[in-house]
């Protein structure tokens, strides 16, 4: 499976999905660490991809997503954006709703 396979196969199978520097529990840049803390805040659950882990990765979702920074938070597979737009739609509501709405659709 090439790389954007396996990036669409992850989108799909992810109402919510942050792609990050570390893990939710241990992040490895601030960025990373503010972005978990609001979508933990929201109380969805979501997944993550650690893409330290995986240099292939790292570098494909930046053409994938033409973003070239991160965290990446993917909701029903749609980019939403990196930790400054996280952190606007989380302190004016828009992010909670956002996740909630995923949530339920993915339930359905």
């Amino acid at each position: 499976m090439d790389i954007n396979e396996t990036i669409k196969s992850q989108l799909s199978e992810n109402a919510i999905i942050l792609y990050m520097k570390g893990s939710p529990q241990a992040p490895q840049c601030g960025f990373s660490s503010k972005t978990s803390q609001a979508l933990m805040a929201c109380g969805e659950r979501f997944a993550f991809v650690n893409i330290l882990d995986n240099q292939e990765l790292r570098e494909g979702l930046k053409i994938y997503s033409s973003w070239p920074t991160y965290p990446q938070l993917y909701v029903s597979g749609e980019l939403v954006g990196g930790c400054d737009i996280i952190m606007e739609m989380s302190e004016n509501g828009e992010l909670a709703t956002l996740l909630k709405e995923a949530t339920k659709q993915a339930e359905a």
